[in-house]
């Protein structure tokens, strides 16, 4: 190892030490990033792969175990007098020679401390046995962690490509099969009022208009592409040539398009509260016509709906919802 790497991140932390005692903006971030760092320029190999594949899944597995158990409610409740392995293990219902060696190994992680004879709770521990917290860990060991464990296969097998939208639309129709294009755009299009005949606003990487300008070769009119400017800027990188045109634009702000036969957001409302849909169709409303609502719900409607309150704690609006965002738009 660089001595010279070593004895910069230590002058980090001696500035950033400084600046903590002085209750100084973000010097707690600062220690914790250089603590890392100083970490990064000491592990060899071995405790790299130790900590990274022994250490902290064994940790998260444990800590998701405890949850189950109450063990962070127990040794807050215990203060600081703690608790002896027999006391924490009936408490918690655990066998003691188990929570004995997962408990330890929480200990050598810092998450909870032993002395005198017994598990001690921590101030990290005790915040994080709160129940907000205590779902978050439930949450993120049960649904995302799984889902990290599948990265290495997964992007084998889409010969690790960036991933657009495909999974909640996989199966299902394209909204231009069922939506009567021919009566309600082509046909009534008039280029005298605009050249554009669609806006995608919010499209991601363009896989709807993209399917569109498929299906529709002899179609009259542009079709645009808008979203933010990362987004944008992924979708021309590789200088392919496009069925349409991609251009940045804020949702937030004034829509550049004036007068395009057709503004299409697909799933864009939903992911915002009523007063940014407010703005957001505020934007559009020189160029929208009237359309028209389904009265009662689908399944993929209530199925969304309920996995937006168990994931998100928001919800799908229904009808009547929608109808007080457009009129006050």
């Amino acid at each position: 190892m660089a001595t010279s790497s070593v004895s910069a991140v230590l002058d980090g932390i001696a500035s950033s030490s400084t600046a903590f005692n002085n209750n100084e903006a973000g010097s707690r971030e600062a220690l914790i990033e250089h603590s890392r760092a100083l970490a990064a320029v000491l592990e060899i190999p071995s405790e790299f792969i130790q900590r990274t594949f022994w250490a902290e899944p064994a940790q998260s597995a444990i800590i998701r175990l405890a949850v189950d158990v109450e063990i962070f409610q127990l040794l807050q409740e215990a203060g600081n007098a703690g608790l002896t392995p027999d006391a924490l293990a009936q408490k918690a219902g655990v066998d003691v020679i188990l929570l004995s060696r997962l408990a330890r190994h929480l200990v050598a992680m810092n998450l909870f401390a032993f002395h005198d004879g017994a598990f001690h709770g921590t101030r990290l521990s005790n915040d994080l046995a709160v129940e907000n917290f205590q779902h978050t860990i439930s949450f993120c060991y049960d649904a995302s962690r799984p889902s990290f464990n599948t990265f290495p296969k997964y992007f084998e097998k889409t010969k690790y490509k960036s991933p657009t939208l495909g999974g909640t639309d996989a199966g299902k129709a394209d909204w231009h099969e069922f939506y009567p294009v021919t009566e309600r755009m082509l046909a009534s299009f008039d280029s005298s009022l605009s050249d554009v005949l669609l806006v995608d606003v919010g499209g991601g990487r363009g896989h709807d208009v993209a399917t569109f300008a498929a299906h529709y070769t002899s179609r009259p009119g542009r079709i645009i592409l808008q979203d933010r400017e990362p987004v944008i800027a992924g979708v021309v990188a590789n200088g392919a040539e496009l069925p349409f045109e991609a251009q940045t634009h804020n949702s937030f702000t004034p829509q550049p398009i004036k007068g395009a036969r057709t503004y299409f957001l697909h799933s864009i409302l939903h992911d915002w509260s009523d007063d940014d849909g407010d703005k957001i169709l505020e934007n559009l409303v020189p160029a929208l016509g009237k359309g028209y609502s389904r009265e009662n719900p689908t399944l993929a409607a209530t199925n969304m709906d309920m996995m937006m309150l168990a994931h998100f704690a928001v919800r799908e609006r229904m009808e009547a919802a929608w109808r007080n965002i457009l009129v006050k738009a």
